[in-house]
């Protein structure tokens, strides 16, 4: 898959609208392809921002009136021949199937734009709620990056420092969803690499907790176990891919998009230590038809010698199971 097709292929994932014989393609050329990821987790970054401004419904007399004008305008049009309607219709549903995806993100931005300034305007003149956590700075504008997390006394509290037109700091609990948000934005929008390391650290280490990694995301992309998917898919350090994976150890049985993520590792991953790791996880799961067939070919076909080992070790670990 080329870059240019990626680029267009990334709008229609991000809507669901990508074929499944296309999605696993995508996937890898992600994997390789820096810029392409980078557009990626941007239209992530800009379906969360947009989230947070839903677009104002138009009113009932709005949508009518315009209809009747819509309408009248029709009726005034000269009428074409059988050819002309029958090219016309062809070439704009043609357009709709290719454009829709484009023109949904346009409406979108300029839904954003207005609902900015109907937010800012509401905000001036409304009583604010007290916060629930405590920051040092209320100004308001888009997040740039994640610049530091620190760790408190506390083992549940961290506190997450981000950059606006100034940087800010916020401190509150791990199971605070605004504090998770910003750790999810850190593992694409952090200042370095060290913060990128520790915000997937604390996502993982919070999905070992109890219910601390539920998935209640329509698609997966906003929950924190969809983020770790993320980085093990994408991300370029073995460190950090195999941080989120211990981080997906207790959902391995239970959800079958981690499961075949684990499965996808054990077969692509360039790191040894990674693979490895996800022959461990794969215990739970060994009598699984799927894992099995995926060990078997591994322990057979596989370059890394301790690998093909661990994963025949595994095979017979899921025969004694049987």
């Amino acid at each position: 898959m080329t870059c240019e097709s990626a680029q267009q292929n990334i709008v229609l994932a991000h809507y669901g609208e990508l074929p499944d014989e296309l999605q696993h393609q995508l996937e890898q050329h992600l994997h390789i392809c820096e810029d392409c990821r980078r557009e990626w987790n941007a239209m992530l970054a800009l379906h969360e921002e947009l989230e947070q401004h839903p677009l104002p419904e138009p009113s009932p007399n709005l949508l009518a009136a315009s209809r009747m004008r819509l309408d009248d305008a029709l009726d005034a049009l000269p009428p074409k021949s059988v050819t002309q309607r029958f090219w016309g219709n062809a070439f704009r549903w043609l357009g709709y199937m290719q454009g829709a995806p484009a023109l949904t993100v346009l409406l979108v931005g300029v839904g954003f734009l207005g609902g900015n300034v109907i937010a800012r305007y509401q905000a001036a003149h409304v009583p604010q709620a007290p916060r629930t956590v405590a920051t040092t700075n209320t100004t308001q504008g888009p997040i740039a990056n994640v610049a530091g997390i620190v760790q408190t006394p506390d083992p549940q509290i961290v506190q997450v420092k981000y950059n606006r037109l100034v940087p800010e700091t916020v401190q509150g609990s791990l199971d605070d969803p605004q504090i998770r948000q910003l750790l999810m934005l850190g593992t694409k929008l952090a200042a370095n690499n060290q913060v990128h390391s520790d915000a997937v650290s604390y996502l993982a280490n919070q999905c070992l907790a109890a219910a601390g990694c539920k998935d209640d995301s329509a698609d997966g992309t906003d929950s924190v176990r969809g983020t770790l998917l993320a980085s093990l898919h994408y991300d370029k350090s073995p460190e950090v891919r195999l941080k989120a994976l211990q981080g997906l150890q207790p959902y391995v049985a239970q959800d079958e998009n981690v499961r075949n993520a684990v499965l996808d590792t054990l077969m692509n991953d360039q790191s040894s230590d990674v693979r490895s790791a996800a022959i461990s996880m794969l215990e739970p799961v060994q009598a699984d038809s799927s894992v099995r067939r995926v060990l078997r070919s591994v322990s057979t076909q596989d370059s890394n010698a301790a690998i093909r080992n661990a994963s025949y070790q595994a095979l017979q670990g899921s025969a004694d199971i049987e």
